[in-house]
């Protein structure tokens, strides 16, 4: 299978940036595997590192629209039927909706830092009905840092750029963890300000 998203993503190189966008708005292309090879196209001096964030950044933003859609236009029924031919699992569906349930809004921002949930976190918030900017919003702003980690780390790797995932990994959980906390903490003061105002 992995042999297979090489052979298309080498297809979509032809395209330079384009071809990367376009290659992070198929749900099913891991942006793990994309991103490290994007970093080495820029230590073999065939992108530049910038512009090669900002478009792995549009593109990691316009996949999950495609999540959200499924989920707010086809519900959880459809995907629970259909999900498996876009990679979707119900364990995924369900700890999605879990962190959602927990975390609100913010999961769009938030999930994105966590494996197993980065992918089909879009879906709940689909289902909710969150507004589609406010996701959009949520999302960029949190591929932005993840996109130029994995394309710098891929640079630095060069020709190594399959080991990124492993390391990445290391550096990502830690990294979750703190930006996790940090959100749950603003959540209790602003519902604890709003429990002082009321």
């Amino acid at each position: 299978m992995e042999a297979l998203i090489l052979s298309f993503i080498d297809f979509l190189k032809q395209f330079s940036y384009l071809g990367l966008i376009i290659a992070l708005t198929f749900e099913f292309v891991p942006a793990e595997l994309v991103l490290p090879l994007a970093g080495f196209w820029v230590f073999e001096g065939d992108m530049n590192y910038w512009v090669a964030v900002l478009a792995g950044t549009l593109g990691g933003t316009l996949g999950p629209l495609t999540l959200y859609a499924l989920g707010r236009y086809g519900g959880r029924p459809f995907l629970m039927k259909y999900g498996k031919y876009v990679f979707i699992k119900e364990k995924e569906i369900n700890a999605a909706d879990r962190f959602f349930g927990k975390y609100g809004a913010g999961v769009a921002f938030f999930g994105r830092f966590l494996p197993g949930v980065r992918t089909t976190i879009s879906v709940p918030c689909g289902m909710a009905r969150m507004n589609v900017w406010v996701f959009s919003t949520y999302t960029f702003l949190a591929m932005l840092p993840i996109t130029a980690f994995y394309i710098y780390l891929g640079k630095q790797f060069g020709p190594q750029w399959k080991d990124v995932g492993t390391k990445a990994e290391e550096y990502m959980l830690p990294i979750a963890g703190l930006i996790i906390l940090a959100g749950s903490l603003l959540i209790i003061l602003k519902k604890s300000k709003k429990k002082i105002t009321a």
